[in-house]
């Protein structure tokens, strides 16, 4: 089983990240955390890496039930989105698949959830290539 789905987008890393917020927040989504992961491999480990950004995607409303159900799920949240632009002008951007990150945890009630957040996130990514 793939545990992300992705797409290729036509833009800078800037460009792309604008518009996967927009598509995020389009959604029912916020983004709590934000990684810029090449500075930050930069500033620690002194290593170049191509632009690649990572930001934490939250559906409040789906991770109250979420927790409602589930106390420590938590662990697994919130729903990551990456942004690599490994060449100039072409941005991938990756979704977690929640479906897969959540098949080890025994709580049939999240099933439903995370199809759902599954189906918003796949939209939030196929709508970047509208």
């Amino acid at each position: 089983m793939e545990y992300y789905f992705s797409t290729k987008v036509k833009a800078s890393i800037e460009s792309a990240e604008e518009a996967v917020r927009e598509s995020l927040k389009k959604f029912g989504f916020g983004v709590l955390t934000e990684i810029d992961v090449s500075a930050t491999f930069k500033k620690k480990i002194d290593k170049e890496l191509y632009p690649y950004k990572i930001l934490g995607a939250c559906n409040p409303n789906f991770a109250f039930e979420a927790i409602s159900h589930e106390d420590k799920i938590g662990t697994l949240l919130p729903c990551n989105v990456i942004l690599q632009e490994k060449k100039p002008g072409e941005v991938e951007v990756s979704a977690v698949d929640p479906v897969a990150s959540m098949q080890f945890v025994e709580n049939e009630k999240l099933g439903k959830i995370a199809s759902e957040v599954q189906n918003s996130l796949k939209n939030v990514i196929s709508e970047l290539n509208k």
